[in-house]
């Protein structure tokens, strides 16, 4: 399980742990999240644009759930006028630490502080499973302007690749759970029960090589390990580490990700 990881989604799931304590345990370790969580490729905005039928530059973005800012970053870069949304102090922080002459204003999905229509597109990376959609799909329909688009994408483990499998193995065993299934229930039902949106889904697979200590930092930033305490997860890491030097003995890891992307537009006024 090594990719920046879907969370189970908050409404209808069964997950081992308690889902506010997960939701808000990412402030306590931003700065881990900010160093080793991967980042998305060039690939997912162009799919992005196509499907919304509008460039990002000189779109109106909100980022909501934005964290630590690495899908806000991305935005900018090309050439979006984006505003962060977040609702965690130390990711907050975080944020205002590492990209300054970006705006972030305090909220969440279930809410937005912004205005009615005002906006070409919503995002969530990473960040749409922690809403109660019967809450935030009236929202984002509310933000967005007509022919508006709503984006939702998470970076999830390419369970097709041998050691990757095992590896997602390893952590179920060690909760209990079978969190590797639910990591795969990322779908247009799931995301808006409702199916007001009609969410078309794209699938972008990618890779980074990085060194095996970010890889297990990585791995330790995901909210299952957050909650279980320093001294569990320092023993689940340690075992792992073993592991994956059998499989990368010089120290490198490849990690591959699925892209998964759901994306909904608004109808035009008539």
């Amino acid at each position: 399980m090594p990719t920046e990881a879907f969370e189970p989604p908050a409404a209808g799931s069964v997950t081992p742990l308690d889902h506010s304590a997960r939701a808000h345990s990412f402030n306590a370790a931003a700065a881990q999240y900010a160093a080793h969580r991967p980042s998305y490729p060039p690939a997912l905005f162009d799919v992005v644009e196509d499907l919304a039928g509008r460039p990002l530059a000189g779109s109106r973005v909100a980022d909501i759930g934005a964290g630590t800012g690495i899908a806000t970053a991305l935005l900018h870069a090309r050439g979006a006028d984006v505003l962060a949304v977040e609702p965690g102090d130390g990711m907050a922080a975080q944020f205002r630490h590492l990209h300054p002459d970006l705006p972030i204003v305090r909220g969440n999905g279930n809410d937005l502080p912004l205005a009615d229509g005002s906006l070409d597109l919503l995002t969530y990376a990473q960040a749409w499973h922690w809403t109660d959609p019967a809450r935030a799909v009236p929202e984002a329909l509310r933000v967005l302007r007509p022919g508006g688009a709503l984006a939702l994408w998470w970076n999830t483990d390419a369970l097709d690749v041998p050691w990757i499998a095992q590896a997602a193995e390893r952590v179920d065993r060690h909760f209990g759970s079978n969190l590797s299934a639910e990591k795969r229930n990322i779908n247009a039902r799931v995301a808006d029960p409702t199916d007001r949106l009609g969410f078309v889904h794209r699938k972008i697979r990618w890779a980074r090589r990085v060194p095996l200590d970010t890889h297990l930092a990585n791995l330790g930033s995901h909210s299952v390990f957050l909650t279980q305490g320093e001294e569990r997860t320092a023993a689940f890491l340690a075992e792992e580490r073993q592991h994956l030097l059998a499989v990368f003995p010089d120290g490198t890891v490849e990690e591959t990700y699925d892209v998964v992307l759901l994306l909904a537009t608004v109808p035009s006024a008539a």
